[in-house]
Formats: C-alpha cells, sequence, structure tokens
C-alpha cells in the first residue's frame, strides 16, 4: 500500500481503530510480560539468598 500523506499512513486505509489497536496490545503484553519477569526473578533471587543465608 502506498500512503501519499502522514496521515494516510495513520489512517491504514481505513482500518486505523484495528491496526494500532492491535499494535498497542501486542506492545502493552509485551511491557507486562517483561515487567513480571522483572518480578518474578527479583523473588527467585531474593529466595535464594535467604536460603543461602540460613545454611
Amino acid at each position: 500500500m502506498q500512503w501519499n500523506s502522514f496521515n494516510d499512513f495513520l489512517a491504514m486505509g481505513g482500518y486505523a481503530l484495528y491496526v494500532w489497536g492491535s499494535i498497542g496490545a501486542c506492545v502493552l503484553g509485551m511491557g507486562i510480560e517483561i515487567w513480571m519477569l522483572k518480578l518474578r526473578r527479583r523473588a527467585i533471587l531474593a529466595r535464594l539468598l535467604r536460603k543461602e543465608l540460613t545454611q
């Protein structure tokens, strides 16, 4: 698809809500996944440190 202007690009041929909504949902999902992984890593490291200190 060829766009004549930046506004045409943003409109995505009339499917802007679907396209940009899908991209937003994916970015949000990936951001939540990274955040949850960091929290899980922190919890695991804290548990390992407590275990090391009690031995």
